[in-house]
């Protein structure tokens, strides 16, 4: 029997418990705080859900519904960004398995551009506020009853 082995994410010249500095950090001393902007929406409808992952999936599950059924609506649009596109996919596939079937599903991939700010915590230093731009994914997954002919 072998014993586990442990990775150490340090890199591989380094030993285990030494202190590594990355040339980034030596080249900038101030320290920034990371402030992430609210991501640009699309236009808000009444149709439209964004799914999130601090609202309760059952809320997000039944307002979701509830557009369906008692909002008037032939079809809803169902938006996730990054961690809640998983959800969000969920949440289609429980409205098609709740309905027998009777919904159908489109879904489309995007990527977003989010911005971040970078504020120095210590304002008496030097450094100024910055701006960072990232990319993430997105999915936008049209649940509607298909057109009886």
């Amino acid at each position: 029997i072998s014993e586990p082995r442990f990775v150490s994410l340090l890199s591989p010249m380094a030993p285990p418990h030494s202190e590594s500095v990355s040339p980034a950090a030596e080249m900038d001393p101030v320290e920034y705080t990371l402030r992430k902007r609210l991501p640009r929406k699309l236009p808000k409808r009444r149709n439209d859900v964004y799914v999130n992952m601090k609202t309760d999936f059952r809320a997000q599950l039944a307002r979701c519904q509830k557009l369906l059924d008692g909002g008037g609506h032939r079809e809803i649009c169902v938006h996730g960004l990054g961690l809640a596109i998983n959800r969000a996919i969920n949440i289609a596939l429980q409205l098609q398995a709740g309905s027998q079937g009777a919904l159908q599903l489109a879904a489309n991939t995007s990527t977003v551009e989010l911005v971040d700010d970078l504020e120095p915590e210590d304002p008496d230093e030097s450094g100024e506020p910055m701006t960072r731009t990232r990319n993430n994914s997105a999915i936008h997954i049209k649940v509607f009853y298909p057109e009886t002919q």
